[in-house]
């Protein structure tokens, strides 16, 4: 595996890119979700692109315009359309073997490819999607970011309902180890209606309406962005992977062999 640093440009501006090169005319693209550099949350999306290529896959990574060594004003994941498609661009310039491109997102860098309507990529997989609108605007000094958010009603249901089989759990209760007065917030929550879906993720639902190549959506089953995404999304929908007991980064052993799996797939298709 050889592994090159660079630069290209977006709209004027100079982006840095990372990319891992193999032999097959299919490649990786990861988008990074959040403000996170290209290597990932603790070197996560660096490591996951030496696996790939040495499957033998090429793979490009980028910082986005304002994050990491990239320059220009940080828009936020929403105004980053140009950003994947230069980054696409500069990925078949450097890899001009490329026939088809994979683009792959966790958190709002899901989110990204989806309001892009795939931003030129061939094949899309995306991981535990944002979709909760920001609670204020972004600005240059202080871009949108993803908060923590409450888990939805129908996820607290199933939560609730799993715990009433489990004898810990329920030996807990009975034995005043559990905070009472925040059971029955969690309760009453858990007894409303789930929200109608945002503005953000009825925009993201048509950005890959019409997105031609296929399309993987993987869910962290532990992870509350992804238990809200599916709260108001087709359950039946195909498309849908759920990783066991995994958090919203696959850190965990099994889960990270399961995304690499999972992308390996779509990259043989």
């Amino acid at each position: 595996m050889t592994r090159r640093y660079f630069t290209f440009s977006c709209k004027g501006t100079m982006l840095a890119g990372t990319v891992d090169l193999a032999p097959a005319t299919t490649g990786l693209l990861i988008v990074s979700g959040g403000n996170e550099v290209r290597s990932g949350p603790w070197q996560s999306q660096a490591l996951l692109a030496e696996r790939i290529a040495a499957a033998g896959f090429p793979v490009l990574r980028f910082d986005r315009r304002g994050v990491g060594d990239s320059e220009g004003q940080n828009t936020g994941f929403a105004g980053s359309a140009d950003d994947i498609a230069a980054a696409l661009r500069a990925f078949r310039s450097h890899v001009p073997t490329l026939k088809r491109v994979v683009a792959f997102g966790n958190c709002d860098g899901a989110s990204a490819l989806m309001l892009a309507g795939g931003g030129g990529a061939d094949a899309l997989v995306v991981a535990n999607p944002w979709t909760f609108e920001p609670e204020t605007p972004a600005t240059e000094d202080a871009p949108s970011t993803p908060e923590p958010t409450p888990m939805p009603p129908s996820v607290l249901r199933r939560h609730y309902l799993k715990r009433l089989t489990d004898p810990r759990a329920v030996w807990r209760l009975l034995t005043g180890k559990v905070a009472v007065g925040q059971l029955a917030g969690s309760l009453a929550q858990a007894a409303k209606a789930d929200a109608a879906p945002t503005s953000l993720a009825r925009e993201m639902a048509e950005g890959i309406a019409a997105f031609p190549g296929p399309v993987t959506i993987l869910l962290a089953e532990r992870d509350r962005t992804a238990q809200a995404f599916r709260a108001n999304w087709d359950k039946s929908d195909p498309r849908l992977r759920t990783c066991p007991d995994a958090t919203h980064s696959f850190v965990e052993p099994q889960a990270r062999i399961w995304l690499q799996g999972q992308l390996l797939a779509a990259l043989r298709a």
